[in-house]
């Protein structure tokens, strides 16, 4: 039987095959950890906060992050959909998440704050109440996406499609506009 860790700090611990995480982790807190590459299986995370961490291109099969906080974490190329979709809650800060995936997730309230989200596939998510604050979504993928009530005023670089994604009550600044009117190929002074 997997035991439950709590209250603890890991700091500056790089993970491997051999140094495996097994179990659920409960209020403990990441710093500077390297995951690079790492197949997390069945783990789970409870209100836990990661920091500095390097995640690029692990795998998350049915990992569950609920109450999870990610900060200056690197997390590129991962794919969230493999995660455990249940109570899934999950927050970032100043983040690099280029080229992941949260592709058919229910990610209410999430906030990505400062993040860089090139390339990443929000295809069938649903973001509704998500808060994009200074975020860069170049070349994000919007497609029949649920983003009501969505707060995209600060965000940069989108571009989304009214017709094919759910913005009722979203918010945009008129500089970002464009972004909802790329595709009309118009000029706006």
């Amino acid at each position: 039987m997997n035991k439950t860790i709590e209250d603890q700090t890991f700091k500056s611990i790089s993970y491997t095959k051999e140094n495996q995480l097994k179990g659920k982790f409960d209020n403990c807190t990441f710093i500077d950890c390297k995951f690079a590459d790492f197949y997390f299986s069945h783990v789970v995370f409870l209100e836990c906060e990661f920091q500095n961490c390097d995640f690029t291109t692990s795998k998350m099969n049915d990992t569950a992050f609920r109450e999870v906080t990610f900060s200056g974490c690197k997390l590129l190329g991962l794919n969230f959909n493999d995660c455990n979709p249940f109570l899934l809650d999950i927050q970032f800060e100043n983040c690099q998440l280029s080229l992941a995936s949260f592709s058919e997730l229910k990610l209410n309230n999430i906030n990505f704050k400062g993040c860089n989200l090139q390339e990443v596939d929000f295809t069938k998510t649903d973001l509704s109440n998500a808060n994009f604050e200074d975020s860069n979504l170049d070349r994000a993928i919007f497609e029949n996406t649920k983003l009501l009530k969505a707060d995209l005023r600060d965000a940069f670089n989108y571009r989304i499609d009214p017709e094919i994604n759910q913005i009722k009550k979203a918010k945009f600044s008129r500089a970002g506009l464009m972004g909802l009117l790329a595709k009309y190929d118009i000029e706006v002074e």
